[in-house]
């Protein structure tokens, strides 16, 4: 089944530990630190991927982690890096943030990246700490913490023209006449259940790219009929083809509803350039309304014309048309891809709040530091002590009112104040 909206929740590989260690070698008493960095944790990405079409790849996996990086080791030993993982996705996927609704990046391009969550560094052993005044330090990090978020991604099929009209019309028959698609056809309302994309070759020169949008009703831009799924493929289209069933009642009252569905979902589509064709030419009933259709549309201020689809009747003048058409419309222009770690805000920006169990620190900057302490060393805990003092943090807690003995609660750590 088609799928062209998925969320999906992404976790980065965390930074391998460094560690604490000293030489240990015979006739060598006195052994320097030569613990190792941990490794770095490895990045997810997105990249599209030319032979996918839909996002039903992740209907039954939705959770993503990439590796984390390895523990560092002694003789200054560098833990391996932790390897990336790379989500395949089809080409015209935007993706956003799930929590803030911010968008991230639009992928068109086969081969196209971006990294959604980046790896935590690897921590520092405690050679990296060695100083002529401290030539034994007992301090290494954590490795940072793996970086964690929910995805929204979300399909527009990326086509030059985009068939539209009501169920019925014809615009599947048509794509199947002019291209190599196969799309599912059968005699009654909503028998496209997904969009279709084909290639029309017109000559040596001149190729299309059409998808066929699925019928649209009224009330298509709230959402009726799958009309949220269906109009976003039409956004990233240059040119409309607007199909006209020969067979309605009245086929001008289907155009101007379409029309409208378009322009109340993005008013942007009602300003794509049109073709209008009535479809079904073949048969009798219809050949014989043409001139009074034609004539309507003509007051309307429509150049429209009549085609079948089923023989081929006029089908490629209809095409030459759009690619005429096409040439006229300048290119859309893709959301660019945006870097997921950049900083919006200063990382050591903090707050200060009371809680019931104690006083709540909370910061990006401090919470990462606090998660990449060891606590089980005294050179570790006096370094964390040192960060605190260094963003202002503890005399921040001083003037708020903390107390001896209160509880200072910073990201999953609780530690005891002392004066």
């Amino acid at each position: 089944m088609f799928l062209d909206e998925a969320e999906i929740f992404v976790r980065s590989g965390k930074g391998g530990d460094g560690v604490v260690h000293f030489r240990r070698e015979k006739y060598v008493p006195f052994g320097g630190p030569d613990g190792g960095d941990g490794g770095k944790g490895g990045d997810v990405y997105l990249e599209v991927k030319p032979t996918l079409n839909t996002l039903s790849a992740f209907r039954h996996q939705t959770r993503f982690q990439a590796e984390d990086g390895a523990k560092g080791a002694k003789q200054n030993m560098t833990g391996r890096s932790g390897e990336n993982l790379v989500i395949f996705v089809p080409p015209g996927t935007v993706v956003y943030d799930a929590a803030s609704a911010e968008t991230l990046g639009d992928l068109t391009e086969a081969g196209q990246r971006l990294i959604v969550a980046g790896g935590g560094r690897g921590g520092r052993g405690n050679a990296r700490f060695a100083t002529s005044r401290n030539q034994a330090p007992r301090v290494a990090e954590h490795g940072e913490p793996a970086q964690e978020r929910g995805l929204r991604l979300e399909l527009k099929l990326i086509a030059d023209i985009g068939i539209v009209g009501v169920p019925n019309a014809g615009k599947s028959t048509l794509l199947s006449a002019v291209s190599h698609a196969n799309p599912k056809i059968a005699p009654y309302p909503f028998t496209t259940l997904e969009p279709n994309l084909g290639v029309a070759e017109l000559d040596n020169e001149t190729t299309l790219v059409l998808a066929d949008i699925p019928g649209l009703i009224e009330g298509a831009h709230q959402g009726l009929g799958l009309g949220h799924d269906f109009l976003r493929h039409i956004q990233r289209t240059r040119v409309l083809i607007h199909l006209l069933d020969g067979l309605s009642e009245d086929p001008l009252l289907d155009l101007a509803q379409i029309n409208s569905e378009l322009a109340l979902f993005d008013p942007s589509l009602a300003e794509k350039p049109q073709l209008v064709a009535l479809n079904k030419m073949d048969l009798p009933e219809v050949a014989s309304r043409w001139p009074e259709i034609e004539s309507a549309l003509k007051r309307h201020g429509y150049d429209a014309m009549a085609i079948s689809a089923m023989t081929g009747m006029n089908v490629r003048v209809l095409l030459y048309r759009a690619a005429q058409l096409l040439d006229q419309v300048k290119p859309t222009t893709g959301v660019a891809p945006l870097p997921v770690y950049r900083v919006a805000s200063d990382p050591r920006e903090y707050t200060i709040k009371r809680e019931t169990k104690g006083w709540r620190v909370s910061g990006e900057a401090i919470e990462r530091a606090a998660a990449m302490t060891y606590w089980e060393y005294d050179q570790s805990v006096r370094r964390f002590q040192r960060i605190l003092q260094t963003l202002g943090i503890e005399a921040a807690l001083r003037k708020a009112g903390v107390q001896q003995g209160e509880t200072v609660l910073i990201g999953d750590y609780e530690l005891e104040w002392e004066d």
